[in-house]
């Protein structure tokens, strides 16, 4: 949303220097306020109308890499770097494929955007990957460590939860 925002208020400004020569031609008090606000209400259409718009292309972009990964993830039965890299193999190029352009530029955009998907894919895969690792080694040691006692957070909720219904 800050994208799609920032970007439209960004393209406002040559909109805005176009009122200001309005206003100075206008030598009327009540025109010039009924510009300001013309003027003001219309950016802030725009600016809100890019931020809606960009938000909902991000979502769009998420779900499908994520569903693309959860997807591939169930089918192989791994999880991997490579569903990471397939899903952001195809999702940018499906979304290069919904850009405006003539076939050869969509075509151009298919390929260049699995190309690109797939290059940060693997790498962030990966770094995602250990990072999952690294967390999932220190519950292993955190639990092997307790040896049954006090938990803390979901875990101690949930205890308290079923301690409290089998006492019923």
């Amino acid at each position: 949303m800050l994208y799609g925002g920032s970007k439209e208020a960004a393209a406002s400004v040559s909109k805005d220097a176009e009122v200001m020569l309005k206003l100075g031609s206008t030598p009327d008090k009540r025109e010039q306020y009924r510009l300001m606000r013309d003027a003001m209400e219309k950016r802030f259409i725009r600016v809100t109308r890019g931020s809606i718009v960009g938000g909902v292309r991000l979502g769009m972009f998420t779900a499908a890499f994520c569903g693309l990964q959860n997807l591939l993830a169930e089918k192989r039965g791994v999880h991997d770097v490579f569903n990471v890299v397939g899903a952001g193999s195809a999702t940018a190029a499906t979304f290069g494929l919904i850009m405006p352009g003539s076939l050869a530029w969509r075509t151009r955009n298919v390929v260049l955007g699995s190309v690109l998907g797939a290059a940060v894919g693997f790498p962030l895969g990966w770094l995602h990957l250990k990072l999952v690792d690294k967390v999932n080694e220190g519950n292993m040691a955190a639990e092997s460590g307790q040896g049954g006692g006090a938990k803390s957070g979901v875990g101690a909720a949930i205890d308290r939860l079923e301690e409290h219904s089998s006492k019923r």
